[in-house]
This record gives C-alpha cells, structure tokens and sequence, in this order.
C-alpha cells in the first residue's frame, strides 16, 4: 500500500553561533553600569579656589592714659572764660584764659551754630557728610562717633573764634576788672582735671585702669574760680603711655614681645607701639609707649583700643585641605639632567656597569640643609642613587614630612608644599610667590584626606 508508507523524517539542533557583537555590547552595558554605579556612590572632591586675603586677630582693651602733664591754678578769684580751644597747642606768651570781677555778655549767634558758618565751611561740612553717608558700613560702627567728633570740632571750633574776638574786643576796649593771662609753658591745653596728672608709671595700678572710682572736673565758661583752684593743664610731651590689665595667658604669649600694632576705636587709626609688661602676684599691667599722636588723645584719659596680634596677608585657604606627607630627602647634587633633555632626575644604581636615568620631581628645596624633597612612591624600597660624574652613592631611607595641598587645576591631584604664615579657627594664610606652592585662583581639594597623589579627580 504505497498510500500508507511513512517518511522517517529527523530533526537535526541547528548549530549555536557566537554573536561577537553581542558579547561586546553586553561587556560595555556591564562597563557602563558599573561606572555609573561607582560614580553614584564615590566621594566627590570639593574644589575650593584659592584667593589672596588676611587674617587679622586683635583684642579689645580700654587703656590708661599717663603723660607728662602740668596742672595751672588761679592767682585770684574770679569768673573765667578761655582764649584757646581747648585740644589746641600753644605757645609759652599765648593768652589762654581772662578773670574778671563780675560774668560776661557774649552775643551768641542766634538759630542753628551752622549758620554762623562760612559758605566754604557749610560746603566742607556737606563733603564730610556725603562721603560718610557713602562709606558707611555696619561692621565699622565706630565711624560714627568719628563722624560725630569731626562735625563737632568744626561747631566748636567756630564758636571759640567768636567768644574769642569778642573777648580781644573786650581788651581793647579796656574793660575794667579784666585780667589776662597766657600760657605759662608750650604745650596741649585742656580745661580739666582729674587727679592723675604728673603719675609716673610704677605707680599705676590695676583699680586705676579699670575705670574704678574715675572722676574728671572740668571748667567751663564764666563760672567762678576761686584763688589756687585749677584753671587749666598742659601736656608738655608728646610721648605718651597707654596702661592695659592683661591676662595671664596673653601676657605670657606677649612675655618677648618689644612692639605691637593698635588700633584706636576712636578714630580708626593705626600705629607702632614699644611694649612691655610689669608683672605682680594678682595682675599683668601692660606698657604701650608712643611718641606721637598726643594731641588726638590729649582731650581722653581713657581710650579704647585693639591689640593687633597677628595680621598677616597672603593666600587663604581652609583647615581641611592641609594634608601632610612623607618625601624622601635627597642632597640636590644628586639631582641631575638625563642625556639630551633638560628633564630633572637621578641616577638609579642598577648593579650593572651603566646607571638608569629616572625623572623625578623635586616637590621643595631646602636652601638651609640642602636637601631636596622626592616623592617614595616613585621609588622602590632600599633605592640606591648615584651622583653623576661620581662615585658617591646615596641610600633612600631618611623621610621627613611636609605640609600642603592637592592642586586639582589639570583634573588630578598634584601635591603642593604651603608655608603657613598665621591662622584663624578655620582657615590658614600661607605664603605666596613660592615656586613649589599656590598661586592666586588655584583650585585645591577642600578635603585634602579625600585625595592622594595623581588621584583623577573631574
């Protein structure tokens, strides 16, 4: 029955074919995957970007002023009024002060004292004023009572000049009971009292300093005098001590310390002081001693300023990006150039005839011992230099360790060796112009433990 015959039909595996492309796209999607893995999960290295500031520290204090003073008494009784504006400097025949029998009339200049003022005077005002009101800043609130002091001269100033040419006319026209008298001696005049006039330094105490019991009498215009009271004093010297109650520990940090730099409050003006310190069992007085600037302060006896410690400029940048490493210290005579290139390197000693040439960098010079510094990691253990055209060999072994930072600016951490010049709590100011340091708008890693040496970074 050939209708009914059966096909024996086989079914053969078809053979299995490797797709290399397959193979390869899966090894990059793995590669990828993985890349983007650990760039999600790895630290990321901050950059900071190194800029030039300073970094100032100073202390508050108010002083005690001490200064060659004389105190003047009235001859006789009498009603007083002054010449001179009081903070001014006079000569020997200048005539300071008159007594007469009964007060005087002055006519005062009616309204606002500014429009007793001269047109260029009011113009000077509005300059000052206008050039305040410009600059002001929060931060210096102490420009105000400058302002306020400066403003106030001026007011004062004026009308010590009509009281003054009212009082010539009053001489001239011979005024009965009208008694004249100049300076006695050249010198500031201040028309007040308080007591520490003629104090020598090893008389002054902490009590005093600190403001205890102060009282100052001043002397005004037509009020009654009577014989042997004070009429006024003179600051014969331009040298003059400021007193200041130190702690222990800032007078044993100052303990060698011969000048100081300060600012006064008052006017915002700085200047050089000689320094030094008398010390008892219960408190630290400290001596600042100037020899000029007198007639600025002549009107205080107490004058607020700061201390000027440390102020330093350079380049700042912060605490946590200092790191220290170990370097190799080598003699520079070891350092050399290899055949035709200019690249600085060493002669490794290989124990054959010939030394290997190996360029290496040189991360700080020491100009006192000679010594340069090389990184280990580019060495192996127990290396042997050679000097050139020498003899003479040179063991790696001695290690010392310096201060830095990670330059990132080519996108690797390269170290770069700082000198630290002062410090505040968060940052450091470190020198400038360094050939192995920082320059202006470097950019650094601002966690220098996140980092190490030739580490990709971007």
């Amino acid at each position: 029955m050939a209708g009914n015959d059966l096909t024996n039909i086989q079914v053969y595996r078809k053979k299995w074919n490797i797709n290399i492309g397959v193979i390869i796209f899966g090894v990059i999607f793995i590669y990828l995957i993985v890349t983007v893995l650990l760039y999600l999960t790895d630290k990321k290295v901050s950059a900071y970007e190194v800029r030039e500031g300073s970094i100032l520290k100073d202390t508050a204090y108010t002083g005690f002023i001490i200064r060659q003073e004389e105190v003047v008494n009235a001859d006789s009784d009498g009603y007083i009024n002054y010449f001179a504006p009081e903070g001014t400097k006079v000569g020997a025949k200048t005539q300071i002060y008159t007594l007469s029998a009964d007060k005087l009339d002055f006519n005062e200049p009616d309204g606002d004292e500014a429009a007793s003022l001269t047109a260029e005077e009011q113009a000077a005002l509005l300059v000052k004023t206008q050039t305040f009101s410009e600059n002001f800043n929060e931060s210096q609130y102490g420009d105000v009572y400058t302002f306020k002091n400066n403003i106030s001269a001026v007011l004062e100033s004026k009308s010590s000049q009509s009281r003054q040419s009212q009082l010539n006319s009053m001489l001239s026209e011979g005024k009965e009971g009208f008694q004249v008298y100049p300076a006695s001696d050249d010198g500031i005049v201040i028309y007040s009292t308080d007591g520490y006039e003629g104090l020598n330094l090893k008389d002054v105490t902490k009590d005093m300093v600190e403001t205890k019991d102060y009282e100052r009498k001043s002397i005004k215009n037509n009020t009654k005098i009577k014989a042997g009271e004070p009429v006024y004093k003179l600051i014969t010297d331009d040298a003059w001590t400021l007193a200041i109650v130190l702690d222990d520990d800032t007078a044993q940090e100052l303990a060698e310390t011969k000048q100081v730099k300060v600012r006064f409050t008052k006017d915002n003006e700085m200047a050089s002081a000689g320094f030094a310190i008398y010390n008892t069992k219960d408190y630290n007085i400290g001596f600042l001693t100037f020899t000029s600037s007198m007639i600025r302060y002549a009107e205080e006896r107490y004058l607020d300023i700061e201390l000027i410690l440390e102020d330093e400029s350079g380049l700042k940048i912060p605490k946590s990006s200092v790191v220290a490493k170990k370097f190799y210290t080598v003699p520079e005579d070891y350092l050399t150039q290899g055949g035709n290139s200019k690249e600085t390197g060493v002669l490794i000693d290989t124990g054959n005839d010939n030394a290997e040439f190996q360029k290496v960098d040189v991360y700080y010079r020491d100009n006192d011992t000679g010594m340069a510094y090389l990184n280990p990691d580019a060495f192996e253990e127990d290396t042997v230099l050679i000097k050139a055209d020498s003899n003479d060999t040179y063991r790696l072994k001695d290690t010392k360790s310096l201060k830095g930072v990670y330059n990132i600016n080519k996108g690797y951490a390269v170290f770069k060796q700082i000198k630290i010049l002062c410090e505040s709590d968060e940052y450091y100011i470190v020198e400038s112009g360094n050939n192995f340091g920082l320059a202006n708008y470097d950019h650094i890693a601002l966690d220098g433990k996140a980092v190490r040496e030739n580490n990709v970074v971007f």
